[in-house]
């Protein structure tokens, strides 16, 4: 995938996404006439589907439910530029008898308005997508009409994972009704390993079948072109590193006697300073080249000055990346299964288990989780201007500060794991009186 593909692209122009008459006018094609599925992809979806279990976020008696059971689409954190990631899994849809696809697109859009206010990105897993569980040309095209601006506006790339001749075909047909903006945002990807430039592998839940299929297709290449493994292998830290390094080795490297890494005390100095004011704080993603400039910037001990930069989305974004670099969260992989059955917990007596659970972390770990929280708690002081009060930072922060084992993230543990955030913040103060 060319570095081109990454290029952060800028907000729709009013209008832009307006629908085009041409989507009541489109011919649409009978089912029977699309083009024929992958020589690949033609195993059924039901196999997908008895595999899951019951495993929906939602309780039984939320209208959402059988949507949600069958886990089509996911949230999996943050991308490389601090994006909120949406996943579409096509190889989970059952037959077409099984699925309401109106309550289907009702759903994806109940899922969407809790990040489109921030910069996304979202990953279309193609593969799985047959005839028995395809769904018709007249829903798309109602679908594309049902996504209105408020959609379109923040969402900064499209990746179609696997794409087949049935989909180039389908966008061909789409595309008089398809603005020009956003065909710019949609990206074909071949492998797995390509999406590594766009966010970690290991935090999506990628189906199976997915991975199978991405195995088989490239052991069919040439040995000369099959593109590397989906997740390298980590290289040893260099001297300076200050991203993907253990905070206690990073404690050692502080300059501050609480230990306070060195990429916080900078980002988190600067937004005090420049950014409590800023709408949208920590919704915006930054320029990519610059990203990853300051990142080796860092890694190779130069000094970065934010203050010179003048970008306060910039701090935000590398904030957001760092704490997601860390090889093991700051809340720690121990506190994963207390915090994802925090809802059990009387409202009377989680202050005092959070400080429980607290007391167990590492001291550099407290140390920076507080620094965090505290600066937090004054972003939030300001949300009538800045729009970030404690449930919207907790959706940006929560998969930054917790993920399980295996990396991954599901919906059924980020609901959770943002609602301790949000209670963390309701009671930083007594928390850490």
């Amino acid at each position: 995938m060319s570095s081109d593909l990454l290029v952060d692209l800028q907000d729709d122009l009013v209008g832009d996404d307006t629908p085009s008459p041409a989507l009541d006018q489109l011919k649409l094609v009978q089912d029977k006439q699309w083009p024929p599925d992958d020589p690949f992809s033609l195993s059924k979806s039901a196999s997908d589907i008895k595999s899951l279990g019951d495993k929906s976020h939602l309780s039984w008696d939320d209208p959402f439910y059988d949507i949600a059971r069958h886990q089509i689409v996911e949230v999996a954190g943050d991308d490389n530029f601090g994006r909120k990631v949406i996943v579409f899994n096509a190889c989970r849809m059952p037959p077409q008898h099984q699925l309401d696809h109106h309550k289907l697109l009702m759903y994806l859009k109940q899922t969407l308005d809790k990040y489109v206010e921030s910069d996304y990105t979202l990953i279309y897993f193609h593969h799985g997508l047959t005839r028995e569980n395809k769904p018709s040309l007249s829903w798309l095209r109602d679908a594309y009409r049902e996504f209105d601006r408020k959609y379109k506006k923040n969402i900064k790339a499209l990746y179609i994972v696997h794409p087949t001749m049935f989909i180039r075909t389908l966008l061909i047909l789409f595309k008089p009704i398809i603005s020009f903006k956003f065909g710019q945002k949609i990206n074909y990807v071949n492998y797995l390993s390509e999406l590594e430039e766009v966010v970690k592998c290991d935090q999506l839940v990628i189906p199976n079948r997915v991975r199978e299929y991405d195995d088989k297709i490239r052991l069919s290449l040439k040995p000369s072109v099959v593109p590397g493994p989906i997740s390298p292998p980590r290289s040893p830290p260099l001297p300076f590193q200050q991203f993907g390094v253990p905070l206690s080795a990073l404690r050692h490297m502080a300059a501050d006697s609480e230990g306070i890494p060195l990429v916080m005390r900078d980002t988190i100095g600067y937004l005090q300073e420049n950014g409590l004011q800023i709408e949208g704080i920590f919704r915006r993603s930054a320029n990519v080249s610059l990203v990853k400039d300051i990142k080796q910037k860092y890694n190779s001990g130069e000094e970065v000055s934010f203050p010179q930069l003048d970008n306060v989305h910039l701090a935000a974004v590398i904030l957001k990346m760092f704490l997601r670099e860390l090889p093991e969260p700051l809340l720690t992989y121990q506190l994963y299964n207390d915090i994802v059955n925090f809802h059990n917990v009387d409202t009377e007596s989680q202050a005092e288990r959070i400080r429980n659970m607290l007391m167990s972390l590492p001291e550099e770990n407290y140390a920076a989780l507080r620094f965090l929280i505290q600066f937090l708690a004054q972003v939030s002081a300001e949300s009538e201007v800045n729009k970030m009060n404690n449930a919207n930072l907790a959706v940006v922060f929560g998969p930054n500060l917790l993920w399980g084992q295996d990396a991954s993230m599901t919906l059924s543990a980020i609901g959770p794991i943002n609602n301790f955030t949000r209670i963390l913040l309701d009671l930083h103060q007594e928390v850490f009186a």
